[in-house]
């Protein structure tokens, strides 16, 4: 009997101890906007150079899921029970990736999720993807500090900031991930042609 009056006691306990937690506040969970940049006609010769896309770097405030916004001078906060579906650094590379693929003219792509060799890799920092405001101005800015690497033995082979500014009307949630989606689109097309130009350059000179 005396085993039993402890298990209710402890049982009774727990439940107490539950019911004052606080409870989860619920997320709307946002990927970033499929791209609406048609997939490139061009007839560009493709490269014969393989690519490996990193996740960049980033503060720990921005390597979360939390959506980013400065409201005021140097405070860092996050749109209240709204959440990206990656940390940003996953969301920026996975639109790269796509980039690539849509641009067409680098074809051997892939990501540091995997463990595959390739002749370069295309990684960096990302210094900002937040709201900001400017007085009563909202904009979204996403900028990358974009290093291109030699696969074989990581010499750094090129690097160049890139920044856009989406300027926001509407500064619901929906409306500024819909402003991430647009500025992403434009940095990465860039992007993209900035690496390709550049490991033209790099790839066809001979290894040491």
């Amino acid at each position: 009997m005396k085993l039993i009056h402890f298990a209710l006691l402890a049982s009774l306990a727990l439940t107490s101890a539950c019911s004052i937690l606080p409870k989860a506040e619920p997320s709307d969970v946002y990927r970033l906007p499929a791209t609406q940049v048609p997939a490139s006609a061009s007839s560009a010769a493709t490269q014969h150079w393989s690519l490996r896309l990193n996740k960049l770097q980033a503060s720990e405030a921005l390597n979360r899921p939390n959506i980013a916004v400065i409201p005021q001078g140097d405070v860092i906060s996050s749109y209240k029970a709204s959440r990206w579906s990656d940390p940003a650094p996953v969301l920026v590379r996975n639109r790269l990736l796509d980039g690539f693929a849509r641009d067409g003219r680098v074809t051997l792509l892939s990501t540091d999720d995997s463990n595959f060799a390739a002749d370069l890799e295309l990684g960096g920092s990302l210094q900002a993807f937040q709201t900001e405001y400017q007085g009563n101005q909202a904009s979204v800015v996403v900028r990358v500090d974009a290093l291109l690497v030699r696969g074989y033995d990581q010499k750094i082979l090129a690097s160049r900031r890139f920044e856009e500014r989406q300027p926001l009307n509407d500064v619901q949630v929906p409306a500024v991930v819909a402003g991430f989606g647009q500025a992403s689109d434009r940095l990465t097309a860039k992007v993209v042609a900035w690496a390709v130009q550049q490991g033209q350059q790099f790839t066809q000179q001979p290894r040491p």
